[in-house]
């Protein structure tokens, strides 16, 4: 089926608000025994680095608290499922999120993009639920909703259920995830995102601690893709839909963070490597840098 640039746009940024909800949906934390400063440290640690990686990382060594986190984070260039729209820009995202004891967490963040119109995408509002399924705190599972709403009163995907299952060492310096997203609205997609990741200390100090924190991403989605194509009875260019279920990409995250007793800095590089689908072929590797920082309320520090 053929299909207008503009509606090439729509696809991209759907493909990128795939990704993005992974990030959005599932801020919360499991309940874990004690509730010391190095622990806020651990939390401000796991709350950081990228909106995709933020769902593996929602186990957090604090109990009976309950707090605010407002991040904001810059990505250099926009790449939608490791793919080179042809529009070099950036995009930033804004967050703020109220973290309950009982696990459950509520969210309101919003996705900009430097060339896109209008350039503010969408305003999300996300509820989610994370749960420690042993005593180890080693196993546990989240949940979540989003309910998004987009400045051109775009209605494609409006909603979004999200569940992930993830695995981790005791001290929390390995782990593994695999999470699932169903979007819904006058459309639908479904993605998969596996993710590895590990913590290095590079310092550890009184006052602040540096890490490297690398993740693997794999990225399974079954979706539309406008495809651009040569017409060989035309010999025009157009656009043509293509309904797959596949690997779409795999990312590499490299991000130095550090972390203080209220602020968290991070810097880091991402490598995608897009696999071709359908009729897509020569696709390159790319990369972007990404630059974040937060802020913790504890509501319950006295």
């Amino acid at each position: 089926m053929k299909t207008t640039g503009n509606s090439l746009v729509v696809k991209l940024r759907v493909i990128g608000l795939l990704l993005f909800i992974a990030a959005t949906s599932l801020f919360s934390y499991a309940q874990v025994p004690t509730q010391t400063d190095d622990e806020i440290d651990m939390l401000l640690e796991d709350l950081f680095f990228s909106e995709d990686q933020l769902i593996d990382e929602i186990l957090a060594s604090l109990n009976r608290n309950e707090f605010i986190y407002t991040s904001f984070t810059y990505n250099s260039n926009t790449y939608f499922s490791g793919r080179d729209s042809g529009i070099d820009q950036y995009n930033f995202y804004p967050q703020i999120s109220y973290y309950h004891p009982s696990g459950f967490s509520l969210s309101l963040s919003g996705l900009y993009y430097e060339k896109f119109d209008p350039t503010w995408d969408f305003t999300s509002l996300s509820l989610g639920y994370t749960h420690s399924l042993n005593k180890r705190e080693t196993v546990y599972f989240t949940t979540g909703y989003t309910r998004y709403f987009y400045s051109d009163g775009s209605d494609i995907f409006t909603n979004s259920l999200d569940l992930g299952l993830g695995i981790q060492n005791k001290n929390r310096t390995i782990g593994t995830m695999l999470s699932a997203t169903y979007l819904f609205g006058s459309d639908n997609a479904f993605q998969l995102i596996s993710s590895t990741y590990a913590r290095i200390p590079l310092h550890k100090g009184k006052t602040f601690s540096v890490k490297l924190k690398p993740r693997l991403n794999f990225i399974i989605a079954s979706q539309t893709m406008a495809l651009e194509e040569l017409n060989s009875m035309t010999e025009e260019t157009e656009f043509v839909n293509y309904d797959v279920f596949n690997l779409l990409n795999t990312q590499l995250n490299l991000p130095i963070s550090i972390s203080t007793r209220s602020w968290n800095f991070d810097l880091g590089y991402t490598f995608n490597f897009p696999n071709p689908v359908a009729t897509e072929t020569d696709l390159k590797s790319n990369g972007f840098f990404t630059v974040s920082i937060g802020y913790l309320i504890n509501l319950n520090k006295k």
